[in-house]
């Protein structure tokens, strides 16, 4: 991708009404939100293999983690 100076976006901006100016910052405000989601998703997928990895390494089964997550459920 190339980049685009921020000057040129905000040049852009300059003779846009007031309502699409709205709609600028909501795109803006998405895009920020996407990829924080994406962050998110990714710590979540390397917390999920390292607990996948902890789980292995102590012979825990996803028998016994199911199990376990009824029995914690079935007390609240």
């Amino acid at each position: 991708s190339v980049a685009v100076p921020r000057e040129t976006i905000l040049q852009e901006l300059e003779g846009l009404p007031e309502d699409q100016l709205r709609e600028v910052l909501e795109f803006i405000l998405f895009l920020k939100f996407r990829r924080e989601m994406e962050r998110a998703w990714q710590h979540f997928a390397v917390a999920v293999k390292e607990a996948r990895a902890i789980t292995q390494e102590r012979g825990i089964t996803d028998e016994e983690v199911l199990a376990e997550i009824r029995a914690v459920r079935a007390k609240q």
